[in-house]
């Protein structure tokens, strides 16, 4: 990635637009300076020799003293880029007022203000409309403030937990001897002497001191998925700028072989480098200040509220107009009509759904924290609950990621000490990032007291592992000065670079039934569940040898044995799938592992493998074919890194939610690129980086539980969904009845807010509701037009007894007679109070009929806080036409008998909602 600025050309972002504005002009331009100043400074740093660097800096090559690093920290701050500081708490209270329900209330609310205050008489003039509203609007995004506010400082306190770490060269005092320590990431300051392995994140910019055969992952920076090598030597440097002005390609920071940028990372090889920028002062940090000014790209989540709540907005659009037709030209006021049809557009507002969203990701994330999941990003709780297939990584998942070195034998299959002396001086002497296979080598070399009787060798060169490749390969100098090749590699890989193979102390050409018997062999153990290498080595002749070597030496090598490693599945990885497929997850398992090897364990763990696909099958393939073939393949091996991506977006184009379990460097592609990415704490630093969900324990078990508590989250979501829309959709539909036929408005606007306001506030506690364990067993995801239909199919159910009601009140109740016997508004408040109370307390009682599939209060029972809460609603509405403020908003006290009709009307409304939520299962075989 190289910026290249022309300054006599016009910057545009639109190339089909002729101009921009002047402002958009001046932007791009203060934009691609920054750039500029970032570029020129960190390139300034690449030619320099290393002396005046560390010079410039005021560094040592023993590292910092303690005291003059915490100066550095206090005076620059932490090494933290802009988009990882949580928002401060004002930002996140406006925030949270940032919803399309909200601006529909506050729209609301400035018109009342004109039909109630500004145009009303003076003795009709009333701010109770305008103070509701606002409660509402408060209440909404207040509590949706305080829920995620919660949670952000809960999260800023999991991640902790699972920080990043550098190891950096200290001293206490200037006399001292550095010493090697791990400290936070954040914590490190310019001048520092960081040493990186294979697997570390890149923690901040740094000019390389020394580097041994390092190669570094930019895609990040560069989007390319190739690692670079970098070096420390200037003569290398040179080299690649001559290179590079030869062929007239401009040399950017990124392609400066001597640097480092913070959030790439190490794919192999080691080194030690200077600190030059920490923070906003990297290229990193100082890209990021611009992608934080930028709209952030929705995910999955986000476009599925937003979908349904236009479908709610554009359904209010629709309706509200109707109603003020209806009333203008029945009653002929228009002003009254427009005062009852706002109150109807606030009363189909659900503008408590913000507040209810976030209260529930936030409580699952907390509750997910308690079982040992840590959340990164909100969101990721309904994703993980809406996850239908769960890639996973084999090592460590699967299996107890405890390797052991089982055998060391000749092509024979006979033990053969010298196969593990060179499997030893291979991994003793390679400098990347140790592996479990290499850890069970050196221990099983120590066991056999191998170190103690090799003779010294001297390291020359290393080719690191790469995943083409698939060997590691270290040059040695033996003590008579002569160069040695030790290789050792997956069976096939090493076969394509071999022509001889030792056979009882001699060397013998490696003919094609050599090959096939070595093949046999190593399925063989493959099939019984062990990962098996091979070693090779080659003697490199006098005429030869070089200081630097590259994989094109890799060749004609000797091949001296096996080495075979077992690491049996996990007691629980059985059960945890079984579990998981019970709630609708199917397990693929992604690994780099030979196919027996995987096979076998996927075997063990109750995995049915029919037919398996290789990295090699895949790239044959287009992307069509790969889609048809990825939904009954279980096992996927040998896979790149970009192999595994190329699996999960096929699954993705399929219509899954993907969620992808990896912990490896070569597993950070497939965690950007899963809908939900899963890591664990002992993960590598840029996978823990990319994942969206981190598991401090590495268990499917745990999985398990924050699937169940994501499906959970989103359940009592789409609860308030559903039974807020049917319930607006019944009063619409009934006051649009009533206006064509009462000579006034069923209710006026006052009550039609007291009513909505009493209802939301006893949905605060519907998070705290439990889910039916149906409910749980099935992966669910956004569905606007399903919700569409709910609301169509449930919401009339009440408009029968809102139509009885008026009926009741007419003819029994004596609204109809007082209506004849003085015009006018008379009998209106006796219409008002009955329905006032039918219509809350047959709202509130709905949320026990739709919570559940099932037959509420005998085979589902809500949870204790929504008992409690609708009990108090329902109560609120029954007095309010008896409390001393009935004669002030317009309700008289009711006639006892009044509340007969009242249970009678509540159990036959809950009987035909029962009846017509059983025929609305049976036909869409859903709920929700």
């Amino acid at each position: 990635m190289t910026y290249q600025i022309d300054k006599n050309s016009n910057i545009s972002h639109d190339k089909g637009a002729d101009s921009k504005n002047r402002t958009s002009k001046r932007t791009d331009r203060k934009k691609l300076r920054q750039n500029e100043t970032i570029e020129a400074k960190v390139v300034k740093w690449a030619n320099p020799s290393i002396d005046a660097t560390v010079k410039f800096f005021n560094s040592d090559y023993q590292g910092l003293t303690q005291s003059d690093a915490d100066a550095r920290l206090h005076r620059n701050g932490l090494n933290e880029i802009r988009h990882d500081a949580p928002p401060h708490f004002i930002v996140q209270l406006l925030r949270s007022f940032n919803s399309p329900f909200i601006y529909v209330l506050l729209g609301l609310a400035v018109i009342s203000y004109f039909t109630d205050i500004k145009f009303a008489e003076p003795e009709d003039q009333s701010w109770v409309s305008i103070m509701i509203i606002i409660i509402m609007v408060s209440l909404s995004g207040l509590l949706r403030f305080i829920q995620e506010y919660r949670s952000s400082k809960a999260s800023e306190n999991l991640k902790s937990l699972v920080s990043n770490r550098a190891t950096v060269l200290r001293r206490e005092n200037k006399n001292e001897v550095g010493v090697l320590r791990e400290i936070e990431m954040k914590k490190l300051v310019v001048g520092d002497i960081v040493q990186l392995e294979a697997g570390d994140m890149i923690p901040a910019d740094i000019r390389l001191l020394e580097s041994r055969d390092l190669f570094v992952s930019q895609a990040v920076l560069t989007g390319e998925a190739l690692p670079v090598e970098k070096y420390d030597t200037l003569g290398a440097i040179a080299a690649k700028t001559a290179n590079r002005q030869e062929s007239n390609v401009e040399l950017g920071a990124l392609d400066a072989p001597s640097l480092c940028f913070m959030g790439t990372n190490v794919v192999s090889g080691s080194a030690r480098g200077l600190v030059i920028a920490t923070g906003g002062e990297t290229y990193f940090g100082s890209l990021a200040k611009n992608v934080t000014t930028q709209k952030r790209v929705e995910t999955h989540f986000d476009r599925g509220v937003n979908s349904v709540s236009w479908v709610l907005i554009k359904f209010m659009l629709v309706m509200v107009p109707i109603v003020f037709a209806i009333n203008w030209y029945t009653k002929g006021d228009m002003l009254s009509a427009l005062t009852f049809a706002l109150a109807v557009a606030v009363g189909l507002t659900p503008e408590m759904l913000p507040m209810i969203v976030s209260t529930n990701l936030a409580k699952g994330a907390i509750t997910m924290a308690r079982r040992k999941v840590v959340v990164k990003r909100l969101n990721s709780v309904q994703n993980l609950g809406a996850m239908d297939v769960l890639c996973t990584d084999k090592t460590g998942t699967l299996t107890r990621d405890h390797i052991i070195l089982e055998h060391h034998l000749n092509v024979k299959g006979q033990t053969d000490s010298n196969v593990l002396s060179f499997a030893w001086l291979n991994s003793f002497h390679q400098s990347g990032q140790k592996n479990l296979m290499d850890r069970a080598i050196l221990k099983g070399a120590v066991d056999a007291d191998i170190p103690n009787r090799t003779q010294v060798y001297q390291k020359i060169d290393e080719l690191p592992f790469d995943f083409i490749r698939r060997r590691l390969s270290v040059v040695l100098s033996e003590p008579n000065g002569k160069h040695i090749m030790i290789t050792k590699g997956a069976v096939e890989e090493m076969l394509e670079v071999s022509t001889h193979f030792v056979d009882d102390n001699q060397v013998k050409p490696l003919d094609a039934a050599s090959k096939h018997a070595i093949l046999s062999q190593a399925e063989f153990f493959n099939e019984d569940g062990f990962r098996v290498l091979l070693i090779a080595s080659k003697m490199i002749m006098d005429e030869e040898t070089k200081s630097q070597y590259t994989t094109a030496d890799e060749t004609q090598l000797v091949i001296r044995g096996f080495l075979t490693f077992l690491d049996p599945p996990k007691e629980t990885a059985e059960a945890a799938i079984l579990a998981l497929k019970n709630y609708g997850v199917a397990v693929k398992v992604l690994t780099g592992d030979s196919v027996s090897v995987a096979a076998k364990v996927c075997d063990l763990v109750g995995l049915e493998v029919n037919k398996p696909l290789t990295g090699s099958d895949i790239d044959k393939m287009d992307d069509v074919e790969l889609c048809q073939l990825v939904e009954n393949t279980v096992l996927f091996a040998k896979l790149t890194p970009l192999q595994k991506s190329r699996v999960i977006k096929a699954l993705q184009a399929n219509g899954h939610t993907v969620g992808f379990l990896g912990d490896g460097i070569n597993d950070a592609p497939a965690l950007r690129d899963a809908d939900v990415g899963i890591s664990v704490d002992t993960a590598a630093d840029i996978a823990k980086e990319t994942a969206d969900i981190i598991l401090l324990e590495k268990s499917l078990m745990v999985l398990e539980e924050g699937v169940v508590k994501g499906r959970e989250t989103f359940g009592n979501i789409l609860k308030y969904l559903n039974m807020t829309a049917s319930s607006n959709f019944g009063n619409v539909f009934s006051v649009l009845v009533a206006s064509a036929w009462l000579p006034w408005e069923p209710m006026l606007a006052i009550h039609l807010l007291i009513q909505n306001l009493i209802y939301d506030i006893s949905q605060m506690v519907l998070p705290w509701d439990k889910m039916d364990k149906e409910f749980l067993k099935t992966p669910r995801k956004w569905n606007a037009p399903n919700i569409r239909r709910f609301m169509l199919w449930l919401g009339p159910t009440s408009s029968v007894f809102d139509i009885s009601t008026y009926i009741l009140m007419w003819t029994v109740f004596g609204a109809g007679a007082a209506y004849a016997l003085h015009g006018g508004t008379a009998g209106q408040d006796i219409m008002n109070s009955g329905w006032f109370v039918v219509g809350l307390v047959s709202q509130t009682l709905v949320v026990h009929m739709l919570r559940t599939r099932k037959i509420p209060f005998i085979q589902s029972c809500a949870s204790w806080p929504i008992v409690v809460s609708t009990t108090i609603a329902i109560a609120i509405a029954c007095y309010l036409p008896f409390s001393p403020l009935a004669s002030s908003i317009g309700f008289i006290p009711l006639d006892g008998s009044y509340f007969y009709w009242l249970v009678a009307t509540m159990v036959a409304y809950m009987t035909l909602t029962q009846i017509v939520k059983t025929i609305y299962i049976k036909r869409y075989g859903e709920w929700y």
